[in-house]
């Protein structure tokens, strides 16, 4: 017999929430974006990537101590308990607002490259096939869901681990190849900091970019039997794994092309690749680029399907929003869902480019105030929890003060970049928007939620 209707089913397995999470972040963001990460601060982007999964671990640590204290809620309820409904209002619409301007870009980039093997079909027809496939698979029950992106996610971090085997031996000569680079590329145009230590700091947006959705985790908890006992083991080897994802093929590419060489007009995992000589490298890769945005699309309606269904649930949201079908699935905001990505099906089709580029920066915004959120909701709680925690976050005050500032200044330099202004300018309106809807509806309320 299903589940009865109105509820989430607890069978995400560990296994699940780590792939989950990590198909989330495994996307464009390391397939493309590595290409503008090593223009701006050439190898020693290397040291942006650790530095950015320190803050990550702290993060993800102070979600997984919550989570030992707070049994059954997800990340938005930790903020909720700390900071009150409107804080935890803003920051659900946010993100789904964030997710759901992902996964457009990833339906839209899906649609790109399966045109590489159907070039007659147009873009929006590819497009909306992808949709649909990520929301029917949503539909599934919660487990099956889970195995779905445990095998698409699998996909990527295989051919990643392939990639940067092949990197290796490339690069030291174990494949014979015309050029055996060895190490030189790493002190030759300019060195390793050829653009100064400074250069490390200004990738720190587009890297930021690229760990979001590290914090899906947070909302796997409320659909896993025992989340607080397998949470922080699962939190340890899922940011050792980015970490290693990320840093590893970065140290690949820049092994193998010198830095200024990598072009920004194709993934540089197609540059490297091209150069081994392989059979159907191309084809290779474009099943790789096809199963990642695939995945972190499925990634990104799932959080923001569960995050709509929890604001639902807690009164912040239509009730109409918490209605799951036997499957445990919440079937009217994976509905909401499918008709944003059909418009922004239709709107890659009149606007592919400056689509690209107008939400490639919301994603980067928001998840560096979801993590704020985050750091400060275990900072404020830690004092009054209602059991004592069985994992707990090192240092505390000050490790997670410490990431909670560096967080927010790396927030305030995406505000002002220039390049970022019309995005920003749109999660500040919507940031605006959110705070005034808050008050409106709140309004009478003190933080806890009772009326004053």
């Amino acid at each position: 017999m299903g589940q009865p209707e109105g509820s989430l089913q607890k069978k995400l397995k560990p296994r699940h929430i780590s792939f989950m999470a990590m198909g989330g972040v495994i996307g464009t963001g390391i397939f493309k974006g590595s290409a503008e990460t090593i223009g701006l601060a050439g190898p020693g982007v290397i040291v942006t990537y650790v530095f950015a999964g320190l803050l990550l671990l702290v993060v993800m640590a102070a979600m997984a101590e919550m989570a030992t204290v707070y049994k059954g809620r997800n990340m938005k309820d930790f903020v909720r308990e700390a900071f009150g409904e409107k804080v935890s209002f803003i920051l659900g619409w946010m993100y789904c607002f964030m997710w759901l301007s992902v996964c457009v870009i990833e339906i839209i980039a899906a649609g790109s490259f399966l045109q590489y093997w159907l070039p007659g079909v147009p873009l929006w027809v590819l497009s909306l096939a992808s949709a649909a496939l990520i929301i029917l698979i949503n539909l599934l029950s919660v487990g099956t869901l889970g195995e779905f992106e445990f095998w698409l996610a699998g996909i990527k971090i295989a051919m990643i681990i392939v990639f940067i085997v092949l990197g290796t031996c490339l690069i030291f000569g174990i494949i014979p190849s015309g050029n055996t680079p060895y190490l030189s590329n790493f002190s030759g145009a300019g060195g390793f900091f050829p653009g100064g230590w400074t250069s490390v700091f200004s990738a720190m947006l587009v890297v930021m970019f690229s760990y979001g959705g590290s914090e899906l985790i947070g909302l796997t908890l409320t659909e896993t039997e025992n989340a607080e006992r397998i949470l922080p083991k699962v939190v340890g080897n899922f940011i050792l794994r980015i970490i290693l994802f990320f840093t590893l093929p970065i140290l690949v590419i820049c092994g193998m092309i010198p830095w200024n060489e990598v072009g920004q007009e194709s993934s540089p995992f197609v540059q490297v690749l091209s150069a081994t000589g392989l059979a159907g490298a191309a084809h290779i890769m474009n099943f790789i680029l096809v199963t990642a945005v695939l995945s972190a699309a499925n990634s990104g309606i799932y959080g923001a399907s569960r995050m709509l269904y929890s604001m639902a649930a807690a009164g912040e949201a239509p009730k109409a929003l918490s209605k799951t079908n036997r499957k445990g699935s919440p079937v009217n905001t994976l509905l909401l869902c499918a008709v944003i990505l059909l418009a922004g099906a239709m709107l890659g089709f009149f606007a592919q480019d400056q689509l690209f580029r107008v939400l490639m920066a919301v994603p980067g915004f928001v998840v560096l105030l979801v993590w704020i959120c985050i750091a400060l909701s275990q900072m404020k709680l830690r004092k009054r929890y209602p059991v004592k925690p069985s994992f707990k976050v090192w240092g505390y005050p000050y490790v997670t003060g410490i990431a909670a500032l560096c967080l927010a200044v790396i927030a305030v330099f995406f505000v002002v970049d220039r390049q970022n202004r019309l995005s920003i300018g749109i999660c500040l309106a919507v940031l605006l928007l959110l705070i005034v809807w808050s008050f409106a509806k709140f309004r009478g309320k003190r933080p806890g939620g009772k009326a004053s």
